[in-house]
C-alpha cells in the first residue's frame, strides 16, 4: 500500500522561547508520527466497529461530557475532585514560555532521557528566530529549559536541526529505572578471553556508519501485502515461522565468524 506523506498540519502549542530579556515567538509542531500498523476492534458477528463510551462504574449509565470532572485517586476508589479553573490557576510559566536556563553541548545529554521531538517554527518574528538558530548552529550549543504540554511540565532541549529549531522533551531522572536495581543483572560473570576476542572480532566486522533509511518496518510491509491479497479475495495460507535452533555460545560465535568471512 502507498506510504502516506508525513507532514505537520497545524501547531499544537504557541508561546515564546526566552533568553534573558530576549523573546522569540514560536509555534510548536508535531515532528514524530507513528506509522505502525493500526487495527480497529470489530464485532465478529457483523463486522462493524466497536465504540467506547464513558460509563459510570456505579450506575452503569453513559455520562455526557458536561458531567465529567477530573479526579486524583488518593486511595482505592477514593478521589479528590478538581475543576478546570483550579487546575488552570496552577499552570506554570512554561505553559506559555520556554525560559532557557543555560546552554549546553547537545551530545552531553544521555539519550536515555529523550522523550519526544517537536519542530519549533517562528511566529510573527522571523528575525529573532533566525538569530537564535544561527547562533546555536555556529557555537554547536543547545538551550535547556522547561515546557508544559497538556498536563505535564517537561525539561526540554532546544537545538538546531536541518535549518530549524527542534525541541526535545526529556524524562525526569526519577522516571528512568536504574539497571543496577534489576536482580538478573547482579553477579554477571566475566567472559573468557577466547569468547571475548571472537565477540570483538564480530563487532569490528559489523561496524559501520548509521543510516536510518536502511531500516524499514518489515512487519508493516507484510501486513500491507496481506491487505492487498485480502482485497483481491485471495485465500491466505498461514505458515508458522521456523524456530532457529539454540546453539551453545562458542558454537554460535564460531559459525557467525564463518558467515562473516564468506561476505
Amino acid at each position: 500500500m502507498a506510504e502516506e506523506e508525513v507532514s505537520p498540519k497545524r501547531p499544537i502549542w504557541s508561546g515564546t522561547v526566552t533568553v534573558g530579556l530576549v523573546n522569540v515567538p514560536v509555534k510548536l509542531y508535531s515532528m514524530i508520527f507513528d506509522k505502525g500498523v493500526s487495527f480497529r476492534f470489530l464485532h465478529k458477528n457483523d463486522g462493524q466497529p466497536l465504540k467506547y463510551e464513558r460509563v459510570c462504574t456505579k450506575d452503569e449509565k453513559v455520562v455526557p461530557w458536561d458531567e465529567v470532572v477530573r479526579g486524583y485517586e488518593v486511595n482505592k476508589d477514593s478521589f479528590i475532585v478538581f475543576d478546570k479553573k483550579e487546575l488552570d490557576a496552577f499552570k506554570p510559566e512554561s505553559d506559555q514560555r520556554i525560559r532557557i536556563d543555560r546552554f549546553i553541548d547537545y551530545l552531553s545529554v544521555d539519550p536515555t532521557f529523550f522523550e519526544r521531538q517537536y519542530i519549533l517554527a517562528p511566529d510573527k518574528n522571523k528575525e529573532a528566530y533566525s538569530l537564535l538558530l544561527t547562533a546555536l548552529k555556529e557555537l554547536g550549543k543547545a538551550g535547556i529549559g522547561r515546557i508544559t504540554l497538556r498536563t505535564k511540565e517537561y525539561p526540554a532541549i532546544v537545538q538546531p536541526y536541518k535549518n530549524a529549531l527542534v525541541l526535545t522533551t526529556l524524562r525526569y531522572s526519577y522516571e528512568v529505572a536504574d539497571p543496577s536495581d534489576i536482580e538478573d543483572l547482579k553477579g554477571l560473570k566475566e567472559p573468557n578471553k577466547k569468547e571475548l576476542e571472537m565477540a570483538e572480532t564480530i563487532i569490528k566486522s559489523l561496524s559501520g556508519d548509521f543510516d536510518i533509511t536502511e531500516y524499514q518496518d518489515t512487519y508493516k510491509e507484510k501486513i500491507d501485502e496481506l491487505i492487498k491479497k485480502k482485497l483481491k479475495g485471495e485465500v491466505i495460507k498461514v505458515e508458522k515461522p521456523v524456530k532457529e535452533e539454540a546453539k551453545a555460545l562458542m558454537v554460535a560465535l564460531q559459525e557467525t565468524l564463518q558467515q562473516l568471512k564468506k561476505k
